[in-house]
């Protein structure tokens, strides 16, 4: 127990970024101490390890600090004489005893041995926290969360703090979708063309953890005013061959095996990861509509929707670091995806009159198959000098996304033959993507850092989506809802930022120039549109710290968001005749002022951090639901579509906690409550010729909450909840209702640890539904969407020289990783 207790205690301590534990003398005198602690036999790092400084005179006076992700410390400590003990949990302690320290003093390079024995003692009690509380960012921590087993990366996002997904995929930070999601610290090709849809078919398992960075320093792209969110890959660092193995299977039918393998030598590290899936998901929806006519209901119609999605592919990346010497290396890797997806979408239309009488059904049945393939080869090359921090890193990326979205859809009344007609869509997209960085760091003196680089990146898009109706046998082309869309965005960055800190008081300052070329070309209708603009971007965060646990910030950082793929063509869908979703090719790029508070206080068991948060956007986008002039049946098509508005006003106030009462009981909680105010006017031609004007002036308040409980149950069966819920939502053009979900795992290691068997459940009361109210001049409706019903995984885990929570020391991301006062 005493030595269970100690763990514990040192567990606590290592999760505290630099905790300082001392008893001053007035009159004693301060110096500095410094090094470094690595982990014998490797180059790596040991991150959040502890130097100790005991009092010989008084062994009850301790003094130390800990160190920081590149395994360097340096703090104060009075003169005099210490036992010194650096220390790592499973690793051997190096002590220094009975020495006299009256000068600032530089240990240099201090190694660690692993300690075997202390391995298999340590395993449940070392596990650090599922979600990392830092003053600029939340770090999520994937391998230790039991809800994604046999998941995607959209089932990872839906758990990370401050950052939610609705039921169709869509992203959200603190309820804002214009977030900037980035792999490995940049863009890339693997988010695919649509990255909502590309979240989905990327699993879980090849993911490390996630990073949130609210208002991002000027390092980072301009692009997304609601934040950054850093999606790490999994990238092997431990000496010698080691991997791990997971298979899966679930409810509705679902399949899955992929591997992590990497082997690491002094001169190399290779590695890979692997996966198959086979995902069905069952989804619903409906959408009730009322007509009226001057006030008076004119008729109804009931749509409902039943789909059974079908995706299975498969996904690989293997690449090699080359440790060329002891302050160069050079990483090469390809990532290749390939998934197929069938979307059987059958939908019922039920007409009635004014009295609600039942007129006639009919049947639209949209049979989607689509293909999906990914290249990319990214390589970096690093560069330290000597220097601490003293640092070259060069990063290129070439992608190319190719999709394909075809169906056929049989469309008639039921019970009436004539009155059928069959229509098909094509749909191939392909992206080019090529991406050019370079990040330079020079440290000035201690306490200064200077950074400047450069970021180029270059894409191509090209949308043909075509409609054909099927007449006498011969496919003929629907020009009214085909379109040919060519994208072609060109921006090249250069930024500079330069942070220091005076005592207990310090300031980071950034300004990026982007300069942006865009072409939005809608080849069908002869409408091409040339975006030509440039912009700075300044950046700054100030940093006052109380104590060694408590903080406060101020940031602010201006952001930008340009519109993209399903934003700006004409036509990208077509399940609904008469309800149908339509791109706005004219859109303008949104510019944002983002304002941000923050304080961050740690106790023993306790790290607690809140933020009150504003941002203001100019030409802000809005999805506004008109009629389109056409008519089907006698009845309106209805459109839903993005346009700029004048202005948008966010704010919020927001919390984190991390609490752990007991060492078998861990709780994460996130509250978020916002305000967005919206002002606009929005013009447009009704079906009867007349100008229809529409106020966007809305006020609309909400909040969300979300609580993740990990208890460890008798025999060591890890149970853990997740519960979420998001308040109501106001809008111009109508309510988005409340939704609830909850999710549920429990897991068991085997096989002495070295396997874990994972049982999680996804939306477990199957309440997960959009749900909504539209108010337009002449139609009401009540809708709700459910894009996955719920989902049961049952996971194998297997682990080979490789244990459950071993530390795997992952170097720092220099393109998205910790700014200056993180």
């Amino acid at each position: 127990m005493l030595k269970n207790y100690k763990l514990t205690a040192l567990f606590f301590l290592l999760s505290l970024p630099m905790m300082v534990f001392s008893q001053q003398r007035p009159d004693a005198k301060r110096i500095k101490v410094s090094g470094k602690i690595i982990e014998k036999g490797t180059t790596l790092p040991l991150e959040y390890a502890t130097v100790v400084f005991q009092d010989v005179k008084n062994p009850e006076k301790l003094s130390g600090g800990v160190t920081d992700l590149n395994g360097d410390f340096n703090f104060e400590i009075q003169s005099g004489t210490y036992n010194v003990r650096f220390e790592f949990i499973s690793f051997k302690t190096v002590e220094f005893k009975n020495k006299t320290y009256n000068t600032n003093t530089d240990f240099g390079t201090v190694y660690l041995e692993a300690d075997i024995a202390q391995l298999q003692a340590v395993e449940v009690i070392a596990e650090r926290s599922t979600v990392e509380i830092k003053l600029d960012k939340r770090v999520y921590n994937v391998g230790k969360d039991m809800m994604v087993k046999g998941g995607t990366v959209s089932d990872v996002l839906d758990n990370v703090p401050s950052v939610t997904v609705d039921p169709e995929g869509n992203v959200a930070l603190r309820g804002n979708e214009n977030v900037r999601i980035l792999i490995d610290g940049k863009p890339s090709g693997l988010a695919g063309i649509n990255i909502a849809d590309a979240l989905k078919l990327l699993p879980a398992d090849s993911v490390e953890k996630v990073e949130v960075v609210t208002n991002p320093s000027a390092r980072y792209d301009a692009e997304g005013s609601g934040g950054i969110i850093n999606i790490i890959l999994r990238k092997g660092k431990a000496q010698g061959l080691n991997g791990s193995f997971v298979v899966s299977a679930g409810d509705p039918e679902s399949y899955g095996v992929s591997s992590s393998l990497n082997y690491r030598s002094d001169k190399f590290n290779l590695f890979s990861n692997t996966g198959y899936n086979y995902r069905t998901s069952l989804g619903n929806s409906f959408n009730n509509s009322t007509y009226f006519d001057n006030g008076v209901i004119q008729n109804y119609i009931d749509e409902k929707r039943n789909n059974e999605r079908l995706n299975k592919g498969y996904n690989t990346n293997f690449g090699i670091e080359l440790f060329i010497n002891k302050s160069t290396s050079w990483t090469k890797s390809l990532t290749i995806q390939n998934s197929r997806g069938e979307n059987p979408d059958n939908v019922f239309f039920y007409n009635f009159d004014e009295l609600r009488n039942p007129t006639y059904t009919r049947n639209r049945f949209n049979d989607q198959r689509s293909k999906d393939l990914t290249f990319e080869y990214a390589t970096n090359f690093t560069k330290n000098f000597k220097k601490e921090d003293h640092k070259l890193t060069i990063d290129m990326s070439f992608s190319q996304n190719r999709e394909n979205d075809n169906s056929i859809i049989n469309d008639q009344v039921l019970n009436d033959p004539s009155s059928l007609f069959v229509e098909r869509t094509l749909n191939p997209q392909t992206q080019q993507r090529n991406l050019f960085q370079a990040d330079y760091v020079l440290p000035i003196g201690k306490e200064s850092r200077f950074e400047a680089g450069y970021r180029g990146s270059f894409q191509k898009n090209l949308t043909d989506f075509q409609i054909d109706l099927l007449d006498n046998g011969n496919w003929v082309r629907n020009d009214l809802y085909s379109n040919l869309l060519e994208y072609n965005e060109n921006v090249n960055a250069f930024y500079v930022q330069f942070g220091s800190k005076i005592n207990k008081f310090s300031y980071f300052l950034g300004l990026r120039f982007e300069d942006s070329n865009i072409d939005v070309n809608s080849i069908s209708v002869n409408d091409y549109n040339t975006k030509k603009y440039n912009n700075f971007f300044p950046t700054a965060t100030v940093n006052y710290e109380f104590s060694e646990t408590s903080s406060l910030s101020l940031s602010y950082s201006k952001r930008i968001n340009r519109p993209r793929g399903r934003f700006l063509n004409p036509f990208s869908t077509y399940s609904s005749r008469i309800n149908i979703f339509r791109g706005n090719p004219d859109l303008n790029p949104a510019y944002t002022n983002a304002f941000d508070l923050g304080y961050l206080k740690r106790w023993n068991k306790v790290t607690f951090n809140t933020s009150v948060y504003a941002n203001l956007t100019d030409d802000s986008f809005q999805f506004i639901r008109r009629e389109s002039g056409s008519i089907v049946d006698g009845v309106p098509v209805i459109e839903a579509t993005p346009i700029n508005l004048a202005t948008e006003f966010r704010s919020g106030f927001e919390f984190n906690v991390n609490y752990s009462p007991y060492k078998w009981w861990r709780l994460n909680t996130n509250f978020n409550l916002y305000r967005n105010e919206t002002k606009g006017d929005y013009r447009y031609i009704n079906s009867l010729n007349e100008e229809i004007v529409q106020n966007f002036d809305n006020v609309a308040s909400s909040w969300f909450a979300r609580v993740s409980s990990k208890i460890t149950l008798p025999y060591k069966i890890d149970w853990q909840t997740n519960a979420t819920y998001s308040a109501p939502e106001n809008n111009a053009q109508g309510k988005r209702l409340s939704m609830t979900s909850v999710n549920l795992a429990f897991s068991k290691d085997v096989l002495k640890d070295k396997g874990t068997i994972a049982l999680n459940v996804s939306d477990l009361f199957n309440s997960r539904k959009r749900r909504s109210e539209t108010n337009l001049e002449n139609i009401t409706s009540y809708s709700e969407f459910q894009w996955r019903q719920r989902q049961i995984n049952l996971s194998f885990t297997y682990r080979f020289n490789k244990q459950k929570n071993e530390r795997e020391n992952q170097r720092r991301d220099d393109n998205g990783g910790d700014d200056f006062m993180g």
